[in-house]
């Protein structure tokens, strides 16, 4: 009997051992700041404004939720939004903009085109941490996706030594 308790203790601690590692833990991850957005914000607007476009820029966070929204002085009123769904394409595709607009070039099929505040136009780029994305951030407004895209570019750089 004494070794059917002892083989019973055993088995019991054995699970235990192995239910441990199972705990649950909560996920850390890296969140875009407001300080972080407010500057990729103003960095693209500045550089584009400084070339004479006329643009708005949003920087969106990890959900695509909006986190700063810029409207220039001047900017047609399609900017607004067109830079809010280029910034929402780029963070929940994890790529730039462009890069989609060309898988819908390449697929008009393509489903993904038809989802809530994605759209197909270049101009946007992801905001990352390492390898995971943070958010995105899109201008609308420039004569062509391209210019959209540097004004993106040159802002994230610019922050770059603290998107760590």
């Amino acid at each position: 009997m004494p070794s059917k308790i002892l083989a019973s203790f055993a088995a019991v601690g054995a699970l235990a051992a192995t239910l441990a590692p199972a705990r649950a833990e909560l996920a850390t991850q890296k969140v875009l700041s407001t300080p972080i957005a407010l500057a990729i914000a103003q960095t693209a607007y500045d550089v584009c404004h400084q070339q004479g476009y006329r643009i708005s820029v949003t920087v969106v966070g990890e959900e695509g939720q909006v986190l700063v929204a810029i409207r220039g002085e001047g900017s047609s009123p399609h900017t607004f939004e067109n830079s809010h769904r280029k910034a929402y394409t780029s963070r929940t595709f994890r790529t730039p903009s462009g890069e989609f607009a060309q898988r819908v070039k390449d697929n008009p099929t393509l489903s993904a085109v038809h989802l809530a505040n994605v759209i197909a136009a270049q101009g946007a780029l992801p905001i990352k941490v390492g390898d995971a994305v943070v958010g995105g951030v899109g201008v609308s407004g420039a004569p062509g996706g391209e210019k959209d895209e540097a004004c993106a570019k040159a802002a994230i750089e610019k922050v770059a030594d603290q998107l760590k």
